[in-house]
């Protein structure tokens, strides 16, 4: 999840949020530890997700039973009143793009390109990760966006490890989204994860010199996060303050891992293959 676009509408931060540090903060093997077990409530709770869904459920109820599943294993929903946000998952279809709001009118249906975002917090440490669903049988556009995504998300996890830069990264996400004939999304990026849910340094998808390009030390965690659209990358936000839309309707997809920079690789502590 990251929300750096809706922070100037937003009341302040719940209490559970620590004050914010500067800089970026190197977790000690007791702060990883207690992130895998975060991170490890979130790949559950999304992969079960992720095989309950079915056309003519509702995207509250995904979030109640989100809600519950996470609070079963001993945390609390991240992302629940979190600068005011009001569910437990950002649920987004098809053209939404990222922060859609769970509601009890919005059926899930046949066709449909679900993204599913959630976070744990367990012993004062977060865990993130986002999903992309396609319910039933969906369009031949639809199931090569939700491919690419996923293979963009990898593509840039594998160039994660100490030494490397957070443009090595971006860079290999933009080739592989932009070579399959897909758009990213710039107005939202990935993000530091750990005492707090949105920690220093944006991790951007895109080659760009507008951001730090911050050199990766082991201990470093991060939530990296590509959001692909089908059409344009840009992006408009609705009147509920939150869900961010294609600006041409175009369909957008998202994948997020958070991934811990080991000296000689990554670790992936959503990885929902281990649970």
């Amino acid at each position: 999840m990251n929300i750096l676009n809706n922070l100037l509408f937003q009341p302040a931060q719940p209490p559970r949020e620590k004050k914010q540090r500067r800089g970026i903060e190197i977790k000690s093997q007791r702060e990883i530890e207690i992130m895998r077990q975060a991170a490890k409530i979130v790949a559950t709770v999304l992969k079960e997700i992720q095989e309950m869904v079915q056309p003519g459920m509702t995207t509250a109820d995904l979030d109640a039973y989100a809600e519950k599943r996470i609070r079963e294993m001993g945390a609390t929903p991240s992302f629940k009143g979190y600068h005011g946000f009001p569910g437990s998952i950002c649920s987004s279809i098809n053209n939404e793009v990222v922060h859609g709001i769970p509601n009890p009118k919005k059926v899930i249906r046949t066709g449909d390109v679900l993204k599913v975002d959630t976070g744990a917090y367990f012993q004062g440490y977060h865990g993130d990760s986002c999903i992309t669903i396609a319910v039933g049988e969906v369009t031949p556009e639809a199931a090569k966006l939700i491919r690419v995504a996923e293979e963009a998300l990898f593509k840039g996890i594998e160039q994660v490890k100490a030494g490397a830069y957070l443009l090595d990264l971006a860079g290999a996400i933009q080739d592989h989204v932009l070579g399959n004939g897909f758009s990213i999304v710039e107005d939202f990026t990935g993000h530091g994860v750990g005492r707090n849910l949105h920690e220093e340094p944006s991790v951007f998808n895109f080659r760009t010199r507008e951001m730090p390009n911050v050199k990766l030390r082991a201990g470093m965690t991060l939530a990296i996060e590509p959001i692909l659209n089908a059409g344009s990358k840009f992006t408009r936000i609705l009147s509920d303050k939150w869900t961010a839309v294609t600006v041409d309707n175009a369909l957008s997809a998202q994948f997020e891992h958070t991934v811990l920079v080991t000296e000689d690789g990554y670790e992936i502590l959503t990885d929902r293959s281990k649970v």
